[in-house]
């Protein structure tokens, strides 16, 4: 079950989807933040409300942006160009639900507690150099990354 046959995606593409996804994310959703005013312009930090709105609008950007090539192919817009996927530990296509609540839910409202989500990311992220090259989000999920 563990191997299908399929090889796994390295650490470096991993990595590069990955930031491919952030950058793209970044480029989009800052400018809308600024023209909506969820940024404050003086340094004041931001309100409770303006952190869940921003969540809220990376959320609907970030499904816009990938939830059709997730629900396809498993893949975002960085793991289509850096030619890896996600699938389940079968080997096959991962519902999407599992696959967008479970992998990226999760991981961003435990990564939104303040201390503890910023130690969470750096555990997850930590879980690669392990031998199956999964992080604790894949093995929340139940799924493992590839080359498309």
């Amino acid at each position: 079950m563990e191997n299908s046959g399929q090889q796994l995606a390295t650490r470096w593409k991993r990595l590069g989807g990955a930031l491919l996804d952030s950058l793209i994310m970044i480029v989009i959703i800052f400018p809308i933040m600024m023209i909506i005013g969820i940024y404050p312009s003086k340094g004041d930090g931001m309100s409770f409300g303006q952190q869940i709105l921003g969540s809220i609008i990376s959320l609907v950007v970030f499904l816009i942006l990938n939830g059709h090539f997730l629900a396809k192919s498993g893949q975002t817009i960085g793991k289509k160009i850096v030619q890896t996927k996600i699938v389940g530990l079968d080997g096959g296509l991962c519902p999407f639900a599992r696959m967008f609540l479970l992998r990226y839910v999760v991981l961003w409202v435990i990564t939104g507690i303040p201390f503890v989500g910023g130690l969470y990311g750096l555990f997850d992220v930590l879980f690669i150099f392990g031998k199956g090259k999964r992080c604790v989000h894949d093995y929340i999920a139940g799924t493992r990354v590839v080359d498309a």
